[in-house]
C-alpha cells in the first residue's frame, strides 16, 4: 500500500477522490438533482482516470515490452470506453459519437498543442522521433477516411440506406480493429527499434507492485463504471440547464475529462524535454480511439445497446476530425517544435469548441 499512499500524497489530483463517495451518496439521496450530479461526476472521474493511468502503466512495465505496450495501448483509453459503454446502454448515441470524435480532436490538437506550448516555453526548440508521429498520423488518416464512408452512403437516396449504412459500419469496425492490431505488430514487434524512445520507462518514476497495480485497476474500473452511469443519466438535463448540447458535452467535456490524466503526463514530459513521450501519448491515444474504441463500441452496441450503432457521424464532426488529422500530420512531419506551433493547435481546438457550442448539430 506504500506506493498507493505515496501517489495520494504527491499527485495533486488525488484530493479530488473525495468526490467519488460524494457523488455516489448524492445520487442515492437526490437522484433528480441532475446538474449537481453531473458536476460531481465530472470531478470524480478525473482522479479515477489518473489512478487508472498509473495502474495501467505499472502493469505494463511489469509485463515486459511487447505485452506491456499492448496493455498500455488497449487500456490507455479505458475511461472513455467505460463512459461510452454506459451511454450505449442508455441509447445516448449522440453522446457516444460526440465523445469519439471529441477524443480524437482533443488528443490531436489540444493535448499535442498544449505539450508543444508548455515544452516550448521552457526550451527554445525541441526535437522528437518523427517515426511515431508518421505512424499515428497515417493510422488516423485511414480511420478518418473510414468515418467518411458511412456518411457518404447515408446521403444517397435509396430505400435500404439505413441497413446498408449499418452493414458498412460493422464491416469497417472489423477492418479498423485489424488495422489497429497490425499497427501494434509493426510498432511493438517488427519495427520496434523505430519507436524505442517511446517505450522506455523513466528512471525514478514510481512503479507499483504487480498485485497492487492489478487490484487498483479492477477497483478503479468498477468505480469509473458506477460514476459513469450517474454521469450519463444526468447529462441530458444538466446540459440543457447549463446551455450545452449533448454533442458539446461529448465532444468537449467527456473528451477533456477522460484524457485529463494522460494530459498531465504529456505536459510534464514536454516540460522535461521528453517530447517523444508527449507526441506518442497524444497521437497514440487519438489513433487508439479511432481504430480500437470506436469500432469496439459499434460491435458492443449489438449486445448492450437498444439498437446497433453505426459510424455515421454528423458532417461537422467528420470535418473537424479530418482537419485535426491533417494538421497533426503536417506539424509532426519535421520532428521539431516550438511554442507558437502549440498555440496554433490549441487555437484551432478552441475554434471547434466555440463553433460546436454556438451551432450544435441538428437531429
Amino acid at each position: 500500500m506504500g506506493p498507493l499512499l505515496k501517489e495520494f500524497r504527491h499527485n495533486p489530483l488525488s484530493w479530488m477522490l473525495i468526490f467519488v463517495p460524494i457523488v455516489l451518496v448524492a445520487e442515492r439521496i437526490s437522484p433528480s438533482a441532475h446538474t449537481i450530479l453531473f458536476v460531481l461526476a465530472v470531478l470524480a472521474i478525473v482522479p479515477l482516470a489518473a489512478l487508472l493511468s498509473q495502474a495501467t502503466e505499472s502493469v505494463a512495465v511489469k509485463t515486459g515490452d511487447a505485452i506491456g505496450g499492448l496493455l498500455n495501448a488497449t487500456l490507455g483509453n479505458l475511461t472513455e470506453l467505460i463512459i461510452a459503454v454506459a451511454a450505449l446502454q442508455s441509447g445516448e448515441y449522440t453522446l457516444v459519437k460526440a465523445s469519439i470524435a471529441g477524443a480524437i480532436v482533443t488528443n490531436a490538437l489540444f493535448m499535442l498543442g498544449g505539450a508543444f506550448l508548455l515544452g516550448g516555453l521552457r526550451h527554445h526548440v525541441q526535437e522528437y522521433n518523427r517515426a511515431g508521429g508518421r505512424l499515428y498520423s497515417g493510422l488516423l488518416l485511414m480511420a478518418t477516411i473510414a468515418l467518411l464512408a458511412p456518411a457518404a452512403v447515408a446521403g444517397l437516396d435509396f430505400a435500404a440506406g439505413g441497413a446498408i449504412t449499418q452493414k458498412l459500419s460493422a464491416s469497417l469496425a472489423i477492418l479498423l480493429i485489424i488495422a489497429y492490431a497490425l499497427g501494434l505488430l509493426f510498432s511493438l514487434k517488427t519495427h520496434k527499434e523505430l519507436f524505442a524512445s517511446q517505450d522506455q520507462h523513466e528512471a525514478g518514476e514510481t512503479v507499483w507492485p504487480l498485485g497492487l497495480a492489478v487490484g487498483t485497476l479492477i477497483v478503479v474500473t468498477v468505480l469509473v463504471a458506477l460514476v459513469s452511469e450517474i454521469f450519463v443519466s444526468s447529462v441530458q438535463e444538466a446540459g440543457e440547464t447549463l446551455g450545452m448540447s449533448q454533442a458539446f458535452v461529448g465532444f468537449i467535456v467527456v473528451a477533456l475529462v477522460g484524457a485529463a490524466a494522460e494530459m498531465a503526463v504529456a505536459f510534464s514530459a514536454a516540460r522535461n524535454d521528453r517530447l517523444d513521450m508527449s507526441v506518442g501519448i497524444a497521437l497514440g491515444s487519438a489513433s487508439q480511439i479511432a481504430l480500437f474504441v470506436a469500432p469496439v463500441l459499434v460491435l458492443l452496441s449489438y449486445v448492450v445497446g437498444p439498437k446497433p450503432m453505426n459510424l455515421q457521424f454528423w458532417p461537422g464532426a467528420v470535418t473537424m476530425v479530418m482537419i485535426s488529422t491533417v494538421t497533426a500530420s503536417f506539424v509532426t512531419s519535421s520532428g521539431r517544435s516550438a511554442w507558437f506551433i502549440g498555440v496554433l493547435l490549441v487555437f484551432i481546438y478552441i475554434i471547434f469548441a466555440m463553433t460546436l457550442y454556438v451551432l450544435p448539430p441538428q437531429g
